[in-house]
């Protein structure tokens, strides 16, 4: 049996999800993204060559899309998507005063999109724009404008680990919370779409012409989406709680996780650790599933050894994409949805074109329009980066 106590988040300490916003390719509301989660609508996609000219990609994004898309589009989603938490934070301004609510915010590209405008037109005009700031796209630069926005003084940082940025961003809030730091601390993960990005993954022929297919003997690779989430969070409340963050580290290769999955079931163990809970309490799984070869077989070995074949599991990129750091952050915003609105809900679909690969593990997949056979308590979100920095979250149902 797992053991019942960990150090690494203060032990007994949970955190409170008090308000969420999001904006992803499933819309801006719950009932947006319960409409495609019963698959009643469809996400917003486009197949285009925007990002990479000459190439057409399938991509997730946020509507409404133009082929003229602003550079400050990144920071106007950002700030359009806090605008739905606004009046939660200043309620919390107003109780605990604005040092002591923190703000730590995952990305992976921050504002690249802004220098890819900048240097393109200074390619055509010989300079730079004279709006144009290195420091726009600087790694930091949404957490510190975001900070601004609401006039927060306590402290603020940015986590930059690939994939699993946005899940990692709530061990910061936790540790914050712990030591009393923070009293109140907004947990955000951003990534919109840029050519970088795009033509990146292109190089590196990750990328699928078509919806990815993930788990399945004919997935071909990832499609690239965008996203936006925020939450607040504080160490009492009624919302879903943050019961445990496990991370893991595979040291293993720059861009391929260690093929057995040993360092995505260290993730699992440590969050379920941290949660004080066994598998067989974990309602469902939220599965990285990007449909690329390696990253599907080592996490169907991982969740196979942890919960066997007996634990719903689906991936929700075929919904979003794969919104890089925002992944973990959109993918919990949904999980969160689902405990905050229904007792019994219809659980997110893997989407795919059920042909099983035999060189997977076996892990039970959701049908469309599953519903849960038992209320949903406990679920489990998987992030898995580059680098083989992994974090899995267990998110449990407030108390009413």
């Amino acid at each position: 049996p797992l053991g019942r106590k960990t150090a690494a988040g203060g032990g007994s300490l949970n955190i409170h999800i008090h308000a969420v916003a999001s904006t992803s390719a499933l819309g801006a509301n719950w009932n947006d993204l319960q409409s495609v989660l019963e698959g009643r609508r469809e996400p917003h996609h486009l197949q285009t060559d925007h990002y990479s000219p000459g190439k057409t990609q399938y991509i997730f994004t946020i509507p409404p899309f133009s082929t003229i898309v602003s550079p400050r589009r990144y920071l106007n989603l950002l700030l359009s998507t806090a605008d739905q938490i606004s009046e939660e934070v200043r309620t919390c301004i107003h109780q605990f005063g604005t040092n002591k609510i923190g703000l730590v915010l995952g990305t992976s590209t921050a504002g690249i999109l802004e220098g890819e405008f900048a240097f393109r037109e200074q390619e055509l005009s010989g300079s730079l724009p004279p709006t144009y700031d290195y420091q726009q796209q600087e790694m930091g630069a949404p957490a510190q404008a975001l900070a601004r926005h609401w006039g927060l003084r306590g402290p603020v940082s940015t986590i930059s680990t690939a994939c699993s940025s946005g899940a990692k961003a709530f061990r910061t809030a936790w540790r914050w919370l712990d030591t009393h730091w923070c009293d109140a601390v907004i947990v955000a993960g951003i990534d919109t779409l840029c050519q970088l990005t795009v033509q990146g993954f292109s190089s590196l022929e990750a990328l699928s012409s078509k919806r990815c297919n993930p788990m399945s003997l004919h997935r071909k690779g990832i499609n690239l989406g965008e996203a936006v989430a925020l939450f607040l969070v504080q160490r009492s409340g009624t919302g879903p709680v943050i019961r445990g963050v496990g991370e893991s580290s595979d040291a293993y290769h720059i861009s391929s996780p260690q093929p057995e999955g040993l360092g995505a079931e260290s993730a699992m163990r440590r969050a379920l650790v941290e949660a004080q809970l066994q598998p067989q309490d974990i309602d469902y799984i939220n599965l990285h599933g990007t449909a690329t070869s390696l990253n599907d077989r080592m996490e169907s070995f991982a969740v196979s050894r942890l919960f066997g074949n007996n634990t719903p599991c689906s991936s929700t990129k075929p919904l979003t994409g794969h919104c890089l750091g925002a992944a973990g952050s959109i993918e919990a915003a949904i999980l969160s949805g689902i405990l905050l609105n229904s007792e019994n809900s219809v659980l997110p679909p893997h989407i795919w074109d059920h042909v099983p690969d035999p060189d997977l593990a076996p892990i039970r997949l959701v049908q469309p329009g599953e519903c849960a056979s038992r209320p949903i308590k406990h679920v489990l979100s998987n992030s898995f980066a580059f680098g083989g920095g992994n974090c899995s979250l267990v998110i449990s149902r407030g108390k009413a």
